[in-house]
């Protein structure tokens, strides 16, 4: 087929939303002939890869609002904006690329947030929405564990969701579309309320058969000193708090790193030493994707506490390195680990912080129960996340997106 994918985010050797984008790009280039498009500042290190390997099924097309339309967007300070308006001008490049090529399907991949409107549902073409996510929602006994900030974090997120659930251009991006992807169940339901057609459940994340080759290799710890690690940007809903305050609860003879920066690391620095464990707890700041592998490679397990992810990449890439992940039974998290972690239900924060120590000396005390779930993710990790394999479910899509409008339904 000829596709027109959106993918704002796409960018190789990256996690996230960017390894999102890039890694379904690459998929599906092997069985369609692609036109991508994303943001120009995604050119230069997508122009270095595909040097190396190209990619001669694949059209990139690049797209930037004009220099004085951005001037004010500086990292994710204005992003959500910035993006919107992306949207809104990409709209007439690629209805002049529509007239000349005539898609026969187009495919909206990223940003992964359901909230946002996406212009390739207006060309007429069978459209497929997603995996979107952000319908995920942090259970409210924890938000009054977030301190005032953080609950008013909370409370402008929760309104700038309503906002697009009611934004005319999203509603019309729901009802076009021939089949909508949720990362989870809670974000289905939302767009089931938009009236979203053909909403189904399906992970974002992948991993390509390099990456999974690439973190097999890496060999497994040292026994000492025992090694928890948490990985991520240091947000109060990534939940790192509630980790540390298992860590010191646990009691163990073992070290806690954190990989990542954000506006919560001086306040977790604090807390560390409030605890008792700071020279226990070691904070790296962010690092580069393969330092970071590095780190995890030096780690035993795996402490995840996110409140609402949509998916949780490094829980992917901990279990393809066979490494245990704890992580909390709310969203994308609790769809990825099955059976290759421990998953601890989220009732209130003292409960979670009491099971999530538990958690940590059970799998201290039992390395063959820690063996038996690394052997587990690195399975299921190959078996449902090798992007050549999730492809396959992708196209099964396509060919129902496009029977169906060739028979004149939605």
């Amino acid at each position: 087929m000829r596709v027109l994918l959106s993918a704002y985010a796409c960018e190789p050797n990256r996690g996230s939303e960017p390894g999102v984008g890039w890694g379904t790009v690459q998929a599906l280039a092997a069985h369609h002939e692609v036109w991508a498009l994303t943001r120009a500042n995604n050119r230069p290190a997508i122009e270095r890869e595909t040097a190396r390997t190209p990619m001669p099924s694949v059209h990139f097309v690049y797209y930037d609002l004009p220099r004085w339309a951005r001037w004010w967007k500086h990292g994710q300070r204005g992003a959500q904006l910035y993006y919107y308006l992306w949207q809104l001008g990409a709209y007439f490049t690629v209805r002049r690329l529509h007239r000349g090529i005539r898609f026969d399907l187009v495919h909206h991949l990223t940003f992964v947030k359901y909230w946002t409107p996406s212009v390739l549902a207006l060309l007429g073409a069978p459209f497929v929405w997603g995996p979107v996510g952000g319908g995920e929602s942090i259970p409210g006994a924890f938000r009054r564990d977030l301190g005032p900030i953080g609950m008013a974090h909370e409370t402008v997120r929760d309104l700038a969701r309503w906002v697009g659930e009611h934004d005319p251009l999203v509603r019309l991006t729901a009802r076009r579309s021939a089949v909508t992807l949720a990362t989870t169940p809670a974000t289905a339901d939302r767009i089931l309320r938009m009236r979203g057609h053909n909403v189904r459940i399906l992970s974002q994340l992948g991993l390509s058969d390099r990456d999974l080759i690439r973190l097999a290799s890496y060999p497994p710890p040292a026994e000492a000193p025992l090694r928890f690690i948490s990985i991520g940007n240091l947000f109060r809903w990534k939940g790192v708090h509630l980790a540390l305050r298992a860590f010191a609860q646990a009691g163990l003879d073992a070290e806690f790193w954190v990989v990542g920066d954000g506006p919560e690391r001086s306040r977790l620095q604090c807390q560390a030493a409030a605890l008792g464990i700071a020279s226990r707890a070691r904070f790296w700041g962010r690092l580069p994707r393969e330092e970071a592998w590095a780190m995890l490679a030096r780690s035993h397990i795996l402490v995840f506490p996110g409140m609402r992810d949509s998916g949780g990449t490094v829980c992917l890439e901990a279990m393809a390195m066979g490494r245990p992940v704890i992580c909390l039974q709310l969203g994308g998290p609790a769809q990825v680990t099955k059976g290759s972690g421990i998953q601890i239900p989220a009732c209130a924060p003292a409960q979670a912080v009491r099971d999530l120590a538990e958690a940590m000396r059970r799998l201290a005390r039992d390395p063959a129960h820690r063996q038996e779930l690394a052997e587990a993710g690195r399975r299921w990790s190959a078996d449902a996340y090798r992007w050549e394999q999730k492809v396959e479910h992708i196209n099964a899509i396509y060919r129902e997106a496009v029977a169906a409008a060739a028979d004149g339904h939605p």
